[in-house]
């Protein structure tokens, strides 16, 4: 049995303090977290949980808590996750019941929940970082977009709220719904799935996305890393574990359940980082290349020290974290407020800190964090170009 270590259970909680008595047991290649899951014999729900997700790392929690057994040993059995193509497509997906847990961006799921009344609850974090801006190779610095198209996953996501922060630091004003020209980006929507080749056929100057689509681009030398996200946002949360509110209200157990296995995949992440690519690839939850999605765990600071610009913030590590910290949430919709966005922004509430309490129920991944010995530690929110 190897015993995670310290290092990894600060990752996994987010800033916390240590825990003790999480082991791995090895079977079918599955990981068990015995201490959380301990007297889990009976299933906490009647059915399979049902999981959606779109194809790309951030969704590596809650794809490992199934792949490795740890929903079903926290009693909640899970039927084969669900993949989507687009963030419209699993937000419907997620607003209609056809899925019960899903990893959502951030600030959709705000627009979701305070905007369109949709009934459904952030209950912790699944990652941090692991978002790019990715750019053609002729393109070195961030004046050159000027007059081109960028492509963004969704207008409600940190990648359109932080590309344009560094847009307008660069003199660019960012634009929806017209051309570009000199002096202005053209922003565009575009499944994830689709940029890498929209970047290749030149139709845009390139993408800001989770990964593994920069690590796609940059393996065929069709592009390269312009900035990491974290690097603008130090260990933000591009995604977070969101489920129906109605699985809150009447399967609390399931809940508590899900987030248990949540923390223990993330720890599994976070000390199998060499195996998680093969993993998710081999299992057929990512259909990007092995050495594509091994690469976004395994990155390094050196081979990208021209465009790090914080590197004490490691923006690089894809990072698994659980608390949601409600400073994140706040600063974010501050941020949200100066984001040029196709679509009302009105529900934003006049006190940032609201949509926090409205948005997040931390019972449940509170629970799970105390049940493996880690205590919360606050966070400052480091943002800058």
């Amino acid at each position: 049995m190897a015993e995670l270590n310290r290092r990894s259970l600060l990752r996994t909680a987010g800033r916390i303090g240590t825990a003790a008595g999480l082991t791995a047991l090895a079977g079918r290649g599955a990981w068990l977290a015995a201490e959380p899951f301990a007297g889990r014999e009976a299933a906490v729900l009647d059915r399979e949980l049902r999981i959606g997700y779109l194809p790309i790392t951030d969704a590596s929690a809650l794809l490992v808590a199934h792949e490795q057994g740890l929903l079903q040993a926290a009693g909640l059995p899970s039927a084969t996750p669900v993949l989507f193509r687009s963030w419209d497509a699993l937000a419907q997906a997620l607003s209609v019941g056809a899925v019960d847990a899903v990893h959502l961006l951030m600030p959709l799921a705000l627009q979701l929940r305070l905007g369109k009344k949709v009934p459904l609850k952030v209950v912790s974090w699944g990652h941090t970082n692991g978002s790019t801006l990715t750019v053609a190779n002729t393109i070195t610095n961030t004046e050159q977009l000027s007059g081109t198209r960028l492509a963004m996953p969704a207008w409600w996501s940190i990648h359109s709220v932080l590309s344009q922060r560094l847009l307008r630091e660069a003199g660019l004003r960012p634009v929806i719904g017209e051309p570009a020209r000199p002096g202005t980006v053209e922003l565009v929507l575009m499944a994830p799935a689709e940029m890498v080749a929209a970047l290749a056929s030149g139709s845009i100057s390139g993408f800001a996305v989770a990964d593994p689509f920069s690590a796609v681009a940059e393996n065929q030398k069709i592009g390269h890393v312009h900035r990491f996200l974290g690097d603008l946002w130090a260990d933000h949360a591009c995604c977070a574990i969101t489920v129906r509110q109605d699985l809150v209200d009447q399967h609390p157990q399931a809940v508590q359940a899900l987030t248990d296995a949540v923390v223990a995949a993330q720890s599994w992440l976070g000390d199998h980082r060499g195996e998680a690519g093969a993993l998710l690839t081999g299992a057929g939850f990512l259909p990007q290349p092995e050495p594509a999605v091994t690469k976004v765990f395994t990155r390094t600071q050196q081979p990208y020290a021209e465009v790090i610009k914080h590197a004490d913030w490691a923006p690089e590590r894809l990072g698994f974290s659980a608390w949601p910290h409600a400073s994140y949430t706040t600063a974010l919709v501050e941020q949200l407020r100066t984001t040029t966005i196709d679509g009302d922004t009105s529900f934003l509430p006049a006190q940032a800190a609201d949509a926090h309490t409205d948005l997040v129920d931390d019972r449940f991944v509170t629970t799970s964090l105390q049940r493996v010995g880690a205590t919360i530690a606050a966070r400052q929110e480091l943002i800058a170009p």
